[in-house]
């Protein structure tokens, strides 16, 4: 059977807060994984200029699907798209339209048996969506993004998925705007199997935006479900802090198909 690339980060969200992102382990050469995953965030309140929650105007209500693909180009160098469409309104907006595009590609600059560094390089074309969760619909226009990842397994080799443990990894990037403020960003994840086809999830996705702007921390919980080459994944995710961005939460649904 074979098993997952990696799995991908949950996207906390492609609407500002984070993004699909590949990890520290790369797709073995001519593999390929694509991943469709569905978020319905909701927020009544909201994280004023310091830090305060306070009620909003009106409810919120953004909601993706998104799709990510990779393939792994040689041993080192995985290749990835993502992209989404997005729908939402709160008291000042009610859009629909396509969100950022972005290409990008991750290079393993070392590994073993149990860990893995890597570097990513991106480059994103903003749509009429949100660009950025903290950001009106359709601002911004193009993102260049820089990633190093690092990730540790336990009782197993291999990836995310590519093996019997449990894992952690975390990743910093750096991601330049044109049109927004350019951004700081940590994301962490830990994950652990409690059968062969069972695993839960644990994901931390912060960041900050330049010259006092957002700030954002979300967390994500889900399972995730083997199923051969396909895996399901069911999840919630919390806003826990921030600064003028929406103390948003809801469910996040993917489904994964290996190639």
């Amino acid at each position: 059977m074979k098993k997952a690339g990696g799995l991908v980060l949950g996207f906390a969200a492609l609407l500002g807060s984070g993004s699909v992102e590949a990890g520290p382990w790369v797709q073995p050469a001519g593999s390929a994984q694509i991943i469709f995953k569905y978020e319905d965030m909701r927020a009544d309140r909201g994280f004023g200029p310091d830090g305060a929650p306070a009620d909003l105007p009106e409810s919120r209500h953004d909601t993706a699907l998104a799709v990510f693909a990779e393939y792994g180009l040689t041993e080192r160098i995985t290749l990835q798209f993502k992209g989404d469409w997005q729908s939402g309104e709160d008291a000042f907006v009610d859009y629909e339209g396509r969100g950022p595009i972005e290409l990008g590609a991750t290079w393993q600059v070392w590994r073993d048996d149990r860990t893995a560094v890597s570097f990513y390089g991106g480059y994103a074309d903003g749509g009429e969506g949100r660009n950025a969760g903290y950001a009106a619909p359709g601002q911004g226009e193009h993102d260049w993004e820089v990633r190093a990842s690092v990730g540790r397994s336990f009782g197993g080799s291999g990836g995310r998925l590519r093996h019997s443990g449990s894992f952690v990894e975390l990743q910093a990037a750096r991601r330049m705007r044109q049109g927004l403020p350019d951004e700081t960003r940590i994301d962490a994840a830990a994950g652990a199997r409690f059968s062969e086809r069972w695993m839960i999830l644990a994901q931390a996705y912060g960041g900050q935006a330049d010259d006092g702007g957002a700030r954002w921390l979300s967390l994500e919980t889900s399972i995730v479900r083997d199923l051969g080459n396909w895996s399901l994944q069911a999840g919630w995710r919390q806003a826990v802090a921030g600064r003028e961005t929406p103390l948003a939460a809801g469910p996040v649904v993917a489904v994964w198909r290996r190639f």
